[in-house]
């Protein structure tokens, strides 16, 4: 008897998937488990790519699409339970009602570690944020309510103090260790713009600290936009198999937004 021909589910690997990473406490790592890997990652990321994601976080939502989603490859290393390097870009991206551009996150040795429940883990993980110049001035405003700050298009940044209208000042921010230096550069009173001499001081602002053990790496000026990079030693996600079968429910359905909420 001529057994009829297996339908084919586009979501199957991702079925296999979530079956190897629920067992992935007890059982070794294999060959096996690297092609369900592959067969997983090259289904998930046309599904993700363009999808609108939302994450539960425990004080404000953070909510974004994905734009980029890419992984470096290496079936020796998932072999032993790391996947390698990971990828992840979003733009439209609002957190806390704030807008910004884009955010990237580079998860470096990302592997499954064997626990009850199985965790992802990455360590570290690199950051960068691109804040547009008006999202830069809310936030600074609301910290500081006498300062106003710009990011104009050729690239400086401005600070005004609002009791003085007429009067602007031109920075260089340099960030050192838990501290960012701005280091004045030039004094604009009305149409008139005055060089600040090089051996005028810096004025030090000492930055709060970041959750997760976060550090700041670097700051950039770019056409009204700063740029902050961010580094985290360790990030890390239980995935119990409720959590891996309700995510390939949300990714079984085309365009649907995907809502994850993130563990305490």
């Amino acid at each position: 008897m001529t057994r009829p021909p297996r339908r084919w589910d586009p979501l199957r690997p991702l079925d296999l998937f979530t079956s190897v990473v629920s067992t992935a406490a007890v059982l070794p790592m294999s060959t096996g488990a690297a092609a369900a890997y592959r067969a997983a990652f090259l289904t998930v990321r046309p599904l993700v790519i363009g999808r609108l994601i939302t994450v539960r976080l425990r004080t404000s939502d953070l909510t974004m699409t994905v734009a980029e989603f890419d992984s470096r490859w290496d079936a020796g290393l998932f072999a032993v339970g790391h996947i390698g390097t990971v990828n992840i870009a979003a733009h439209k991206v609002k957190w806390a009602g704030t807008v910004l551009n884009s955010v990237s996150a580079k998860l470096n040795n990302l592997h499954v570690r064997p626990s009850v429940p199985p965790m992802l883990v990455a360590a570290p993980v690199e950051l960068c944020v691109e804040i547009p110049s008006d999202s830069l001035d809310e936030l600074i405003r609301a910290a500081e309510p006498r300062v106003s700050t710009a990011v104009g298009e050729d690239t400086v940044a401005r600070i005004r103090l609002l009791r003085f209208r007429s009067g602007v000042i031109e920075v260089d921010p340099q960030l050192r260790g838990n501290t960012l230096w701005l280091k004045p550069r030039g004094l604009t009173v009305g149409p008139t713009r005055v060089p600040v001499p090089g051996l005028a001081p810096a004025y030090p602002v000492r930055l709060p600290e970041l959750p997760y053990g976060a550090t700041l790496t670097s700051v950039e000026l770019g056409p009204g936009v700063v740029r902050v990079g961010a580094t985290l030693p360790k990030w890390q996600f239980d995935l119990p198999r409720a959590v891996l079968d309700e995510l390939i429910n949300q990714l079984s359905v085309v365009g649907r937004p995907l809502d994850v909420i993130w563990p305490s």
